[in-house]
């Protein structure tokens, strides 16, 4: 009988010397629907960054190019599918309200971004705020 207890005794130490971890899996959503990314701020690398910045937060970018005009200050959001349902979602991941509806059924994206040169706040907050002019 001692030893029943003796084991007991035993386990309850090692038990609450045991601490509970937590795992916290960040789920990563995808989108489902094209995205065009334009470089419109003539800030070398823009597009590239905007590109990979989407796709790392679910996005399918599907063409990021220079665009004709390169003087945005302001990233912009052309939503040529407004039934898209990843809209709402990529205005919030680029933090802006810049959203224009320009429906085109020869379209071949969900949505154009064309990138401003507030984009460095946007894909990396804490370096945009110094390389700001």
């Amino acid at each position: 009988m001692n030893h029943k207890i003796f084991t007991c005794a035993i386990l309850l130490l090692l038990l609450a010397g045991c601490k509970e971890e937590k795992v916290i899996v960040q789920e990563k959503r995808s989108y489902k629907g094209d995205v065009e990314v334009l470089n419109s701020c003539g800030m070398q690398g823009a597009a590239a960054k905007m590109k990979n910045f989407l796709r790392e937060n679910g996005f399918d970018v599907v063409s990021s190019r220079n665009d004709r005009l390169q003087n945005y200050d302001e990233t912009v959001i052309v939503l040529r599918n407004p039934e898209w349902e990843g809209a709402k979602a990529l205005a919030q991941t680029l933090k802006t309200d810049n959203v224009l509806v320009v429906h085109s059924n020869r379209a071949m994206v969900d949505a154009a971004v064309y990138i401003g040169k507030d984009y460095l706040k946007i894909i990396e907050p804490e370096r945009g705020e110094d390389e700001e002019d």
